[in-house]
């Protein structure tokens, strides 16, 4: 649809960065307009002998016009890491804007730009996994089309514009029903595959809003598996 209306041509006539382009865009507008949401979390760490520790967070997202959107996550146990706090504002361009609270430190830390790539309390999550996937982050070409589990996606390269980010590329899996994010394959500096985030149960809201129930985020370097299970999702609650 969206494709048709870039360019009045058929997606043969686009450039494999033009039609990269256009699936984020298209990707990005059936998102638009959710307003705001809260959800609870329960984060699953595994190493990589199998050993399992569960954490519970709750999440609160603030969507912004016309910029990245803004997000607040608290835990709330175990005990050594309740009320660990990160606030995050999100920018279409620049470096995103990001504080951690320590609450053991009674301090607030600001995440460097340097630091984007580190991990997010112990997870296989970096910091820069964890702020609003802006169209403007990346720049985009079109592989080709693949099925994943059965369904037919976009198969997109994207490569981060920001310097300071750990990837040098993402291969990133989108559905073409309705243009859900199923999978991305993380490469590091090196040129490795180093990450792979698989997004299941995908759930419909307000008739509109696609959600995935369970986010798993696999290290093939270190062996080691985080889980995020998302539950009670509410939107449009007045942040």
């Amino acid at each position: 649809v969206l494709l048709l209306t870039l360019l009045p041509l058929s997606t043969h006539a686009l450039t494999a960065e033009e039609q990269g382009l256009a699936i984020a865009i298209e990707a990005q507008k059936r998102d638009d307009g959710f307003g705001d949401s809260r959800a609870n979390l329960k984060m699953i760490l595994t190493n990589r002998h199998g050993d399992e520790s569960v954490r519970y967070l709750r999440i609160k997202t603030l969507e912004v016009l016309d910029d990245g959107d803004k997000s607040l996550s608290v835990f709330d146990r175990p005990a050594d890491v309740k009320g660990t706090a990160m606030l995050t504002y999100s920018h279409k361009t620049g470096v995103d804007d990001q504080w951690l609270y320590l609450p053991a430190l009674k301090r607030v830390k600001r995440i460097s730009a340097s630091n984007k790539s580190g991990s997010f309390v112990g997870s296989e999550f970096a910091y820069e996994d964890l702020t609003s996937q802006e169209v403007e982050k990346y720049t985009y070409k079109y592989l080709r089309d693949e099925k994943l589990d059965g369904r037919d996606c976009f198969m997109v390269e994207r490569y981060p514009v920001a310097e300071n980010s750990g990837y040098t590329r993402q291969i990133v899996w989108i559905d073409k029903a309705e243009y859900r994010v199923q999978k991305i394959n993380y490469y590091d500096r090196k040129q490795a595959l180093l990450k792979t985030l698989t997004f299941r149960g995908y759930k419909r809201y307000l008739g509109k809003f696609w959600r995935a129930k369970t986010l798993t985020m696999v290290n093939h370097l270190t062996g080691k598996s985080t889980e995020l299970v998302w539950t009670n999702y509410k939107f449009r609650t007045g942040l």
